[in-house]
């Protein structure tokens, strides 16, 4: 789905607490930046769930804004909520329908 969210000119960055050589394996083929080596203190600045028995953070998702205004944020505690690309791209559709809809009808750029 990757060519999709580039035709809703939607940029995708991740990060993982798994080293350098282990990203670079999973991440080569991926077609967009994955930090690697993200650490607890990373974890909470970002308001993450850490899990203790495993030691590692759970995932955390964010839908930004250009000007890095969160619009959309998701905190897993466990394997399951995480977000679903096709339902990712739908909100961004969504998203993109609505400012054009608004500066369709207001005759000026919509923030």
């Amino acid at each position: 789905m990757r060519s999709e969210f580039d035709d809703v000119d939607a940029a995708i960055v991740a990060g993982t607490v798994d080293p350098e050589d282990k990203t670079l394996e999973v991440a080569a083929d991926l077609g967009f930046p994955v930090a690697y080596g993200m650490t607890r203190a990373d974890g909470d600045r970002i308001g993450a769930f850490w899990e203790e028995r495993r030691d590692h953070i759970q995932p955390s998702e964010f839908l930004l804004r250009r000007g890095g205004r969160v619009i959309s944020s998701t905190y897993s505690s466990g394997p399951v909520g995480r977000m679903d690309p096709a339902d990712t791209l739908s909100l961004l559709r969504f998203l993109e329908d609505t400012r054009k809809r608004k500066e369709s009808q207001s005759g000026q750029p919509a923030k």
